[in-house]
């Protein structure tokens, strides 16, 4: 279970962008192929409505943004403030890094368990008291988005279950690190293989010079 969940992140993530790639692509597509004088076509073309297109892109793009945070937490690249605890003596940055971990547990905590009362009360009690067959009474229906139509408490479910996500991950790197003493580390991303070792290699200063020994001349 566990394997499949480490990697939760990249596949939701894989499957938004590539979603948003198709449907943005299609968009396009419709767009500039609606304008072509084509008796026939341009009528069936313009019949298809696309006006949805750009505010699914959006709510996708919110939903890549909370579980990537997620990502960036268990990989080690979330954006993260470590100058004053790098500089704190060694017995006293564990507890630096741990107190910053559980700052980071309760206020992703804090902030799913606020995203999901509001979902619950957005339109989420209704849907579910409905498709229960439970008498629903004056609980509201809750509003829905202006181009697909659909429950704004579905769109907005992303905050709690990314901020639910986000706050599991770190108590997997607080366990980790109470347990080896080591911190999820990412790659450094201006890195480039190999980019550097051509940099040296064609540099001035690592040119071969001529032999002044066998009679070369400097210059």
């Amino acid at each position: 279970m566990m394997k499949y969940l480490d990697h939760l992140e990249e596949a939701i993530i894989t499957f938004l962008i590539g979603a948003a790639t198709l449907v943005i692509f299609l968009s396009i597509l419709h767009r500039y192929a609606a304008g072509l004088p084509i008796p026939g076509l341009q009528d069936w073309l313009i019949d298809i409505r696309f006006s949805w297109a750009q505010e699914l892109c959006i709510y996708m793009f919110v939903w890549m943004a909370k579980f990537g945070a997620a990502y960036g937490v268990r990989s080690g690249i979330h954006v993260g403030v470590d100058v004053l605890v790098n500089r704190l003596p060694a017995e006293w940055r564990t507890k630096g890094v741990l107190l910053s971990i559980l700052c980071g547990v309760i206020f992703t905590g804090i902030i799913g368990t606020l995203g999901a009362t509001f979902v619950w009360e957005n339109g989420l009690h209704y849907a579910l008291f409905h498709k229960l067959g439970i008498p629903t009474g004056d609980v509201p229906e809750g509003p829905i988005t202006p181009d697909l139509e659909w429950p704004t408490w579905f769109i907005y479910s992303a905050v709690p279950l990314g901020s639910y996500l986000m706050c599991f991950r770190f108590l997997q790197v607080g366990w980790r690190f109470l347990k080896t003493g080591e911190l999820p580390h990412s790659h450094d991303e201006s890195h480039v293989e190999g980019l550097e070792e051509e940099a040296i290699e064609h540099s001035p200063l690592t040119q071969s010079k001529p032999d002044l020994a066998a009679g070369g001349t400097a210059k």
